[in-house]
């Protein structure tokens, strides 16, 4: 199982881990984690790195 580190391009830090699935609608990101807690982050996807497990997001604050 491959598992990612959610980061804020912004600064670079750390927003979710271990994250396992990330739902996106309507400039709205679903991200869950391993266990099934979730978070809802407004923005949008800038970036995977799938070799490093990272997902850096435009954060909307």
């Amino acid at each position: 199982m491959c598992l990612a580190t959610v980061i804020k391009k912004k600064d670079g830090s750390a927003i979710f881990k271990n994250v396992s699935r990330i739902d996106v609608q309507d400039g709205v990101l679903l991200i869950r984690d391993i266990m099934g807690d979730e978070k809802e982050v407004k923005g949008a996807i800038r970036m995977v790195d799938l070799a490093n497990s990272i997902v850096e997001v435009d954060c909307v604050e």
